[in-house]
């Protein structure tokens, strides 16, 4: 694997989900990509469609790690592993699918600040 900083990638559900109902996007995008360990952090709107699919095939590379803020990890298994294979990346052992769903800004901030510290102990 790759020995750059993990990126960050967060699925908003359209902006519509009612379980991302007290997340701030933006603050927490920026609380990520400003004071966290990163590469860059980015937003697209809904990974499970047939543009996130093409997002992921032009966008993700074999080696490079990922952190995904999104909904089940079981359901982001499930709809990113064929457009990632595609490419020649694993899921398994590139993502760090992240549930984000029904928590508060600071709340989702904590989960991804603990998951990059692990990544880059």
């Amino acid at each position: 694997m790759s020995e750059s900083k993990p990126k960050f990638l967060m699925c908003i559900c359209t902006g519509q989900c009612p379980g991302f109902s007290k997340l701030n996007l933006w603050e927490l995008i920026n609380m990520i990509r400003g004071e966290l360990d990163v590469e860059y952090a980015i937003v697209h709107p809904q990974l499970c469609v047939e543009d996130g699919d093409r997002f992921l095939k032009d966008y993700i590379k074999p080696g490079v790690k990922y952190i995904i803020g999104a909904c089940d990890p079981t359901m982001q298994r499930k709809m990113f592993k064929d457009a990632m294979a595609e490419v020649g990346a694993n899921f398994d052992s590139q993502v760090i699918p992240l549930d984000l769903r029904n928590m508060e800004t600071e709340q989702a901030f904590q989960k991804v600040k603990e998951t990059v510290e692990a990544l880059n102990k």
